[in-house]
């Protein structure tokens, strides 16, 4: 699931990525932050994780699950090809203006 929050003052939005998951680990990579992993924290069996992304874009991410085991989000606004054969989730945002 994703949760969106415009910050008007940075034309910016607060994603809240969240994936309900029993695995014991799950990592968030995302194209805006240069791929680089973002560790979800866990609460009654979901993993979330927060990133800051420019207004008005379409930014590619995935979940690693147990450091072996690629997943999408079931709630992506759209998906999108990678180089890899699969697809890749997409979170779109786009201002309110």
């Amino acid at each position: 699931m994703l949760k969106k929050k415009y910050v008007k003052s940075k034309d910016e939005y607060e994603v809240t990525f969240e994936l309900p998951s029993e695995a014991k680990q799950a990592v968030l990579v995302c194209e805006a932050n240069g791929w680089e992993p973002v560790e979800m924290k866990k609460s009654k069996g979901t993993f979330t994780a927060k990133l800051r992304l420019p207004a008005n874009g379409r930014y590619q991410y995935r979940y690693l699950i147990n450091s072996s085991e690629w997943l999408n989000d079931e709630a992506a606004d759209a998906y999108a090809p990678n180089e890899h054969g699969t697809t890749n989730s997409v979170v779109e945002t786009y201002s309110v203006n």
